[in-house]
């Protein structure tokens, strides 16, 4: 009886072992193969992927059909950036063959206004050119700044700049509103420089200047300080519009957001969304402290 209760027993112990080493043996196996698949998916998240050659076997035609997905996938990733590249090219191309036709209707028109021997019929028509084109203008700057989200146009490159080269730059590209207006812009060199991408940060600030100059009343002034800290700069731009209540103060960086109390000032809400996408991808941030009727202050921090 004992003799049976120790031969039960060691058949017992070596089922466990067995099952034990067979348990193992699969997990290896199985670790191995999901190793694999984890390596030809970062493969291809890397766009290193490789076709392989499988054998026959169920984990060979798991490799198979994942293969053909990632070659799919990877195929398909490479089209869409031809696709956006494509679609860059277009929006630069339309961008840059529309500007000088459009300047020069504008300057025509403005030059048959301002002429005295003219008649009123003329002069209407003139209007009506002008009125036009500063439409078609608006849309088509519209159009180019929605581009540079949908297809990833924001590429930055940071170097050492000088702060008051690119508030000057940005100065001038508003400067027509500003005056159409006679509205002030006040600045006073700073001679401080810090690291930014020349490009994307003027367009950031022009379109923080050109909404100061959009919701300002005529004849008022926009002020651009620059505030020098230990770890950062700062730059100020106040204006003194209609200011912003504290309840929309953080929804005005959204997306196409527009207040309904400017619903009929152009804009799309493209503006302060994308100069904060600007500004971010620089190690900076915006902030904007307002309230109604005392007009706005919109703080722009950069990294030294």
């Amino acid at each position: 009886m004992k003799l049976f209760v120790v031969i039960c027993c060691s058949i017992t112990v070596v089922i466990l072992i067995s099952a034990i080493t067979v348990i193992l043996w699969y997990r290896k196996i199985m670790k191995r193969q999901l190793q694999h698949i984890l390596d030809s998916i970062n493969n291809a998240i890397d766009g290193d992927y490789i076709e392989e050659k499988f054998d026959e076997g169920i984990n060979s035609a798991i490799d198979e059909k994942l293969n053909k997905f990632l070659t799919i996938s990877l195929e398909s990733k490479n089209k869409t950036i031809e696709e956006k590249n494509a679609v860059k090219s277009l929006i630069s191309d339309i961008s840059h063959q529309t500007k000088t036709p459009l300047s020069n209707i504008l300057l025509y028109s403005q030059m048959l206004q301002e002429r005295e021997d003219v008649n009123h019929e003329i002069t209407n028509m003139a209007e009506q050119i002008q009125y036009q084109a500063d439409k078609l203008s608006f849309l088509i700057n519209e159009l180019v700044q929605s581009s540079y989200l949908e297809t990833d146009m924001i590429s930055i490159h940071m170097k050492e700049e000088q702060i008051d080269k690119m508030i000057r730059l940005a100065c001038q590209q508003v400067e027509m509103g500003a005056l159409d207006k006679g509205i002030c812009i006040n600045y006073h060199d700073c001679g401080l420089s810090c690291e930014f991408d020349l490009k994307w940060m003027l367009e950031a600030i022009s379109n923080i200047l050109d909404n100061a100059i959009k919701y300002s009343p005529r004849d008022s002034h926009i002020d651009i300080n620059v505030i020098p800290y230990e770890m950062f700069i700062r730059i100020d731009v106040k204006d003194n519009g209609m200011g912003i209540a504290e309840e929309e103060q953080g929804l005005i960086f959204k997306r196409f957001y527009r207040s309904p109390k400017v619903s009929q000032i152009k804009g799309l809400g493209i503006g302060l969304y994308l100069a904060r996408e600007i500004i971010s991808r620089q190690r900076g941030f915006i902030k904007v402290d307002s309230s109604l009727k005392n007009g706005s202050t919109f703080s722009i921090f950069l990294c030294c």
